[in-house]
């Protein structure tokens, strides 16, 4: 069945990705549970497919090698493997026993199998910690959410529970790169049927360094005018094509971070693009997105920018 909305890859070709599945990566801990439980949801509400994978991780064992019984240590990693993806489709199909599910288990690593199968996926999911291999919140994680194709989520929980109100949470620089996540923010917050906080800094530096006693803005109230000229621009469009989306505008002169991460304490979602303003070639996750992923209070979806 096709999916309902609008492609998560707008600027791309229909054909570059199967917009009827999600990918969620699981190891058997308590993050990766939470992260099934939120995919399985987002797929019974839209009719998408569920696929969960789990990575095989050999390196504990790669050292001393020819003293171990390799073979063995397979044979027992794969029944823990199948064990653990087929209790995660357990828990998905607790959330809707319709759900179209499939499991995979791999030897590929962790973040270079979800790169990979991001080609060919509307979402990857990820839990906010656990042991790694497919879910944890370390180098798998952010290497995913640096280099996937399609938009990563990584499922934080607050006060014990992935949250379910809130608004929808997006931050908006400017760069094309945003321009897609505001795109998938304003689905996301339709979907849902909440508010959409739009949220801009005018500059990336730490919050107050520009702000505060000795603030650098000679003329505050025509900044603060400019800037939510500048910002209703840039949400013109998308409000005319989700008139029932409530929009809240939040406008800060700095510290993009320390505002994204506060509101996550009470937002349901916090979207946003995996690169801004500057940075350095190789910094394929942006300074904002990176905190968010490792530190934010509710699930992060950071969306890439399109592929020349």
């Amino acid at each position: 069945m096709a999916a309902e909305g609008i492609q998560y890859g707008v600027d791309e070709p229909s054909t570059a990705r199967d917009a009827n599945s999600v990918v969620v990566g699981v190891d058997g801990s308590a993050a990766a549970q939470a992260a099934v439980v939120w995919a399985a949801r987002m797929c019974a509400a839209r009719k998408l497919s569920l696929r969960i994978i789990h990575a095989l991780n050999f390196s504990p064992y790669t050292y001393g090698a020819p003293y171990l019984d390799v073979a063995g240590i397979y044979d027992w990693m794969e029944v823990q493997g199948k064990d653990i993806v087929t209790a995660a489709a357990e828990s998905a199909r607790q959330v809707s026993a319709d759900l179209d599910i499939s499991t995979e288990i791999s030897t590929m690593g962790g973040a270079r199998w979800l790169v990979s199968l991001s080609e060919d996926s509307r979402a990857l999911v990820l839990g906010a910690s656990g042991r790694g291999a497919a879910g944890g919140i370390g180098s798998t994680a952010v290497n995913a959410a640096s280099h996937g194709v399609c938009p990563v989520v990584v499922v934080h929980q607050r006060d014990g529970a992935v949250p379910d109100s809130g608004p929808v949470v997006v931050g908006i620089d400017g760069s094309p790169t945003s321009e897609r996540a505001t795109a998938v923010a304003f689905e996301e917050a339709a979907r849902r049927g909440v508010p959409l906080v739009a949220i801009h800094a005018w500059s990336d530096t730490p919050h107050g360094t520009l702000a505060g006693e000795r603030s650098a803005i000679r003329d505050p109230r025509g900044f603060e005018d400019a800037e939510h000229e500048v910002l209703s621009e840039r949400l013109a469009g998308w409000s005319d094509r989700y008139p029932d989306v409530e929009i809240r505008r939040e406008l800060y002169v700095d510290g993009p971070r320390t505002h994204l991460l506060a509101w996550s304490q009470k937002a349901q979602l916090v979207v946003v693009g995996s690169r801004g303003r500057g940075g350095f070639r190789g910094l394929l996750l942006g300074s904002t997105s990176n905190e968010l992923v490792q530190k934010a209070q509710c699930p992060v979806m950071v969306v890439r920018p399109a592929r020349s």
